[in-house]
């Protein structure tokens, strides 16, 4: 039986039995706090005689109907589908049903304010959750208009794709006036982009003139509890921005008729591009100081969302194999935007520091696939929102916009919106686009970059003489022999030089394509052998980096003094790389970021190499030197943050990390005399969210304990307050403690999805790994029960949160691979999660090896 799957191939028949034309969804919101009551109409062709099946999670089915006829809910309703079987040409198709609200994330999900009392709602429907909402055909090439009707308590604000009517009163029910909003039909659109949101929002206007002249309204939305840290108008401003950058260089107008973005709780993500009404997680809503990368970061989040309102929403994919173009065109664009619009002009550093950050570990995974992934069924789609389809994409796109030209590639991305707008599209529709708009070629190329796995690797080789000018100058392109293919690839090379002001700043670069095991540079051919040379300088191509003896020497002993911070992101990249490839030490990698990053100025990037510490000290270094490590780094931090200028980014993170790893006794002093305020530091508040993560430090240093949680937390009687909460207890360092935190969050269904995930933090946060050992054999033990049992948002949470990746030891190694070769028919997503965490353990073990060999 297919349970809540569905197959490409399922998907393809059915779109050729079928054609889905409207939508009438009415939902009732006021039947009580577990379920609501939906009737649906779908209107659609199909052949006649023929049969197929709608999409359905739900309590109950009070009722169906097929073109006047009665239907036997009991018999055809299983398994998540409704069966349909002779259809006629035409086709009307009535459900009457039960649905379930969500606490995870997924569907629609409800929530209830600790702060108030008051309940919120939102929809999250990517990939295959629209149907926990109402029947329909769950698949991305079944377009359709939707007629949404929602009945809720007349004091609520309803939002959904169309702009939000005026509403008719209903009467009293328990007490509490009750009013319909019945919304025009949306576009021709896919289902998983449609949406719901009601609750007592706090609601803030405006609007912008669209460039095609229109009037676009606007909404900002938040809880009403968190309205006084809403930032209305920086968001508009941003907005604003995008939406003049999108509608310029695609030169086609925002298509839709409003634009609200929502602020919503326990948010699994941090957004979705629902048409005109984009759900943003409410980690976006400061109520304390933020690092300035998290600033960035909402900006570039924002930008994301609305780059999908033309790619993704406008024109959509036709299967879920060409997702990671959605998301990776919707990135590229993002940061381009930032870049050019708004005032986080270094965004392409931060894309380094970040996104290739997080591709090029994926990327290097036994998991890694290509990006146009073979996706056989929805469980491939769910674990393949992964590094290659956001960051390796987004990576590649920019190096496509090198190959072909913006300006072309611009151009052709306004013709594939002309042609296909409120269509479904391939990838071969994109490309054909760019290749009449620049010329280019693209078949190959596609073959090479977008349909084989892995990275490669560049790396400068050259002969000098006696004066130190290149006589000849090569760069060598290899690839991993798992992945043997080697790409072409349009870079610069840049040579760097130190300065009169005794900085690293380029004096040459060059730009060229490059193609096989080798490629001849004749330009360079006589020019000087610089301090630095750096392969792919400008981050034009996604391939790893390596060093000539001269260059590693400068990076190792000047990286601080690299003026350009794109050129520092390039570096700093690379080291880390090949830290993680047992070629520098863990003790080498610490000490070149604890006597560089306070030159830092990207905080994305220092946000960056703060956790690479992190994980190179408990992950990477060896286990007789793992105590001494975190304990260097987190004095030093200390010590950095006490230098730091006052109120500064860089002070803030530095302090944070440094309670973070605090675990000597005189570091957790310092960690008690900063909550009690007995330090300051000039310029920092300890806000509440600091105070927190202060209080949890105490805690699994066992200084604080449940009693003074639970203090605090009636203090900060909220959402985040009690997700921190579940963080401290978790950190506890008992086995009492760590016992009743795996009881209630792993081994009993029941905990919403946030509180699952800071209490795994809190839980893997121990010194004595001895405390975790237990945990290994229980994970393997409930594993299979969690992935049948739970939903797939919570069995991620549970599985990326309490497998004991903290302890890397053979044990663990040995468990993991046990359960893989014992368990090869289980689900393919979760073997590939269990992959994932082996080539990890792996990957740290002979890192650790590595690093024991050093002094």
């Amino acid at each position: 039986m297919p349970g809540e799957n569905l197959t490409r191939d399922e998907a393809i028949q059915r779109r050729a039995t079928i054609d889905t034309h409207s939508y009438k969804v009415s939902i009732d919101l006021t039947s009580g706090p577990d379920t609501f009551l939906v009737d649906t109409e779908i209107y659609f062709d199909a052949k006649p005689g023929s049969s197929t099946f709608v999409d359905l999670i739900a309590e109950r089915v009070f009722s169906i109907s097929l073109n006047g006829l009665d239907l036997d809910a009991q018999t055809i309703f299983k398994d998540s589908r409704i069966d349909l079987q002779g259809l006629a040409a035409k086709n009307v198709l009535q459900i009457s049903s039960e649905q379930r609200y969500m606490n995870t994330g997924e569907g629609l999900h409800r929530f209830v304010d600790p702060a108030d009392g008051e309940v919120y709602l939102y929809s999250q429907f990517e990939v295959p959750d629209a149907r926990r909402m109402f029947p329909v055909f769950e698949q991305p090439d079944l377009k359709a208009t939707f007629q949404f009707t929602v009945t809720a308590p007349a004091r609520w604000k309803v939002v959904s794709v169309q702009p939000t009517p005026t509403p008719t009163m209903q009467g009293l029910k328990d007490g509490e006036e009750i009013a319909t909003w019945e919304f025009t039909p949306t576009p021709i659109m896919s289902s998983y982009i449609t949406a719901l949101i009601a609750g007592p929002y706090h609601e803030v206007r405006s609007e912008l003139t669209n460039t095609d002249g229109r009037v676009i309204p606007l909404g900002v939305f938040c809880r009403e509890s968190l309205a006084p840290h809403l930032d209305a108008e920086y968001i508009f401003e941003k907005t604003r921005q995008g939406f003049k950058f999108f509608g310029e260089e695609f030169n086609y107008p925002y298509p839709f008729e409003k634009y609200d973005q929502l602020f919503v709780p326990e948010y699994n993500a941090g957004a979705m591009e629902n048409i005109g009404a984009v759900t943003f997680t409410e980690a976006y809503v400061f109520r304390s100081k933020v690092t300035d990368a998290m600033r960035e970061r909402r900006v570039v989040t924002i930008l994301h969302e609305l780059a999908h309102m033309w790619f993704g929403d406008l024109v959509t994919m036709r299967w879920w194999n060409d997702l990671w173009l959605n998301e990776s065109f919707a990135e590229y664009m993002s940061i381009l935007a930032t870049a050019e619009v708004t005032e986080w002009k270094d965004a392409w550093s931060t894309f380094v520091a970040s996104e290739k950050t997080w591709a090029y570990r994926q990327d290097q995974l036994p998991s890694t696939h290509p990006i146009v992934a073979e996706i056989n069924d929805l469980d491939d789609v769910m674990v393949n929102f992964d590094g290659i389809t956001y960051a390796k994409g987004a990576s590649v796109l920019k190096q496509l916009v090198a190959w072909v030209g913006q300006k072309d590639f611009m151009r052709g991305v306004h013709n594939y919106f002309v042609k296909h707008a409120y269509g479904n599209t391939e990838l071969t529709d994109l490309l054909s686009e760019l290749e009449n708009t620049s010329g280019r070629e693209l078949g190959e190329w596609s073959k090479l970059w977008l349909e084989t796995a892995g990275v490669n690797t560049l790396t400068p080789t050259f002969e000098t003489d006696s004066e130190g000018n290149f006589t000849s100058f090569s760069i060598l392109q290899s690839a991993n022999k798992d992945y043997p293919t080697l790409r072409p690839h349009r870079i610069a090379v840049g040579l760097y030089e130190f300065s009169n002001n005794d900085k690293l700043e380029l004096v040459k670069r060059i730009e060229l394509d490059i193609n096989g095991a080798e490629t001849f540079v004749p330009d360079l051919v006589g020019v000087k052998q610089p301090d630095l040379i750096l392969l792919n300088d400008g981050d034009l191509s996604y391939a790893k980096l390596r060093f000539d003896d001269r260059s590693l020497k400068t990076v190792t002993t000047r990286l601080r003094d690299i003026s350009d911070p794109l050129a520092r992101a390039l570096v700093w990249g690379a080291m880390w790389d090949a830290t993680r490839d047992a070629q520098v030490r863990a003790g080498e990698f610490i000490d070149l970021v604890l006597n560089n990053i306070s030159a830092e100025t990207n905080s994305t990037m220092m946000r960056t190499l703060l956790n690479q510490l992190t994980t190179a000290a408990k992950l990477y270094s060896a286990p007789k030197k793992r105590d001494q490590a975190i304990d260097r780094i987190a004095l030093t931090l200390w010590g950095l943050a006490q230098e730091a200028k006052a109120g500064s980014d860089a002070q803030f993170q530095f302090l944070k990390t440094f309670a973070a790893l605090a675990q000597a006794p005189e570091h957790a002093a310092i960690v008690e005399d900063l909550l009690d305020e007995k330090i300051t530091l000039d310029g920092l508040d300890i806000d509440k969210d600091l105070g927190w993560e202060l209080l949890i430090a105490l805690t699994a240093n066992g200084i604080a304990d449940a009693d003074l949680i639970e203090r605090t937390l009636a203090t900060d009687f909220t959402a985040t307050g009690q997700q921190s909460a579940a963080h401290a207890k978790a950190a506890i360092g008992t086995p009492e403690s760590k016992a009743e935190i795996w009881n209630e969050m792993v081994a009993t269904a029941g905990p919403s999805n946030l509180l699952i995930r800071h209490a795994a933090l809190g839980f893997m946060r121990v010194r004595d790994h001895s405390l975790l050992e237990p945990y290994i054999d229980l994970f393997f033990l409930e594993l299979e029960e969690i992935w049948e049992t739970r939903s797939f948002a919570i069995s991620e949470e549970i599985i990326d949160g309490f497998y004991p990746m903290i302890l890397v030891n053979e044990k663990l190694r040995s468990a993991t691979a046990r359960w893989l070769a014992e368990n090869v028919d289980a689900s393919s997503a979760l073997r590939r999660y269990m992959i994932e965490n082996l080539a990890d353990v792996d990957r740290a073990l002979e890192a650790q090896t590595f690093d024991a060999s050093g002094s």
